[in-house]
């Protein structure tokens, strides 16, 4: 078998077409996910067992994403043991659980929430760290 004969894309085997589509799709994703976050975004730190975390998730959680704020912002969780990992430009460490912290489009750190302290608290405390941003 010779390359040549392959000219055409559509004369590939079926199984040779998707994997080229599957590789393109891993090249096209790797700079994401090598970088980390690369739009603004939400960034909850937490870790199993976290009792204020789960407070959290009952509370606010499962509706996060359709609120104005996580339009703004959509809420990716990192562990706290992972916070290396997470390609936000960290002014500090990360020590408590949960700690939101709102980064930038260049994945560099706005402001952070230390603590679950209720609902009231963490939308005035989120509007305050969204208020930060030059306006969109």
């Amino acid at each position: 078998m010779t390359f040549a004969r392959f000219t055409r894309l559509s004369t590939l085997p079926r199984f040779v077409r998707q994997l080229a589509a599957l590789a393109l799709i891993a090249l096209c994703a790797l700079p994401l996910t090598a970088m980390g976050a690369s739009a603004l975004e939400l960034i909850m730190y937490d870790k199993e067992g976290c009792v204020w975390c789960a407070r959290f998730d009952r509370d606010i959680g499962r509706n996060y994403q359709r609120s104005e704020a996580g339009r703004i912002a959509p809420l990716r969780r990192i562990d706290i043991r992972d916070q290396h990992r997470s390609g936000v430009e960290l002014d500090e460490p990360v020590i408590y659980t949960p700690t939101f912290v709102l980064s930038d489009d260049d994945g560099v750190e706005v402001g952070r929430i230390t603590g679950y302290q209720g609902e009231g608290e963490f939308w005035g405390r989120l509007d305050a760290l969204l208020n930060r941003l030059p306006p969109r």
